[in-house]
């Protein structure tokens, strides 16, 4: 597991995530308007959709706000136009950054993420900065009692899965990009249960950092999430267990 996701599993522990549930829901939202926008508003036909309902529905949203959403996707409601961009930049320690965004204002999103980029020693880039270094993954996340290690095999792994790792409390399977709908349909047809599924960039090597490099680096992850605009985070990094216990503590 990368430094980042390791640190993101720390952070629920201590339950972080529970206190920005509110920012969650409003990423969410955004995420759910603008699948609907591009696919339409039944989740069935849309997997983008599904997924978003189902991430939010996860996280306890109301149905109303939900259906809200969708509607103002599909134009039955009047809403904001959200533009999907992508940000990459270099962080302390050699680490490379690549940002994904929801705006309605882009010019103030670039503005913004420039800024915490700045205050955490690291420079936003251009196109290519860090997307090099990264590949495009489908990743699906289940609870360690959803399944045995063989029925995964067995299930993700004929639908075209690439990988199964034992992630602590989790299963990760990995997919190619194009595939990650097709076996989480599997899944779900199997009766497996699914926490969550992404496409994801994840690093093709990563670089090891301590001291206030990592400080600096989480500082910089732990802002970007923060921010309203901001609907994932990839970086390349990697931290020792020695480093993680210190940074916990």
């Amino acid at each position: 597991m990368s430094g980042h996701s390791r640190w993101s599993t720390i952070k629920r522990k201590k339950g972080a995530a529970d206190a920005k549930k509110g920012k969650a829901w409003t990423k969410l939202i955004k995420e759910i308007t603008v699948a609907a926008r591009l696919g339409g508003g039944d989740a069935n036909g849309n997997p983008r959709l599904r997924k978003a309902v189902d991430t939010a529905r996860a996280e306890n949203m109301p149905t109303d706000n939900i259906q809200k959403a969708i509607k103002r996707g599909t134009g039955e409601l009047e809403g904001v136009a959200y533009e999907e961009l992508t940000y990459e930049g270099t962080g302390p320690g050699g680490t490379l950054f690549i940002i994904e965004a929801l705006t309605d204002n882009r010019n103030r999103t670039v503005a913004e993420i420039r800024k915490i980029f700045e205050k955490c020693g690291a420079v936003l880039g251009t196109s290519n900065t860090a997307s090099w270094a990264f590949d495009r993954q489908g990743q699906i996340r289940l609870a360690k009692k959803a399944a045995t290690e063989e029925q995964l095999f067995e299930v993700a792994l004929g639908a075209g899965a690439e990988d199964l790792v034992d992630v602590g409390d989790e299963w990760l399977v990995s997919t190619g990009p194009s595939v990650v709908d097709v076996v989480r349909g599997a899944l779900e047809e199997a009766k497996i249960e699914v926490k969550s599924s992404q496409l994801a960039q994840v690093a093709k090597n990563v670089v090891q950092i301590e001291g206030k490099d990592a400080e600096q680096v989480l500082r910089l992850i732990d802002v970007l999430e923060d921010h309203d605009d901001v609907q994932n985070v990839f970086a390349n990094f990697d931290l020792t267990e020695d480093e993680l216990a210190r940074l916990e503590g």
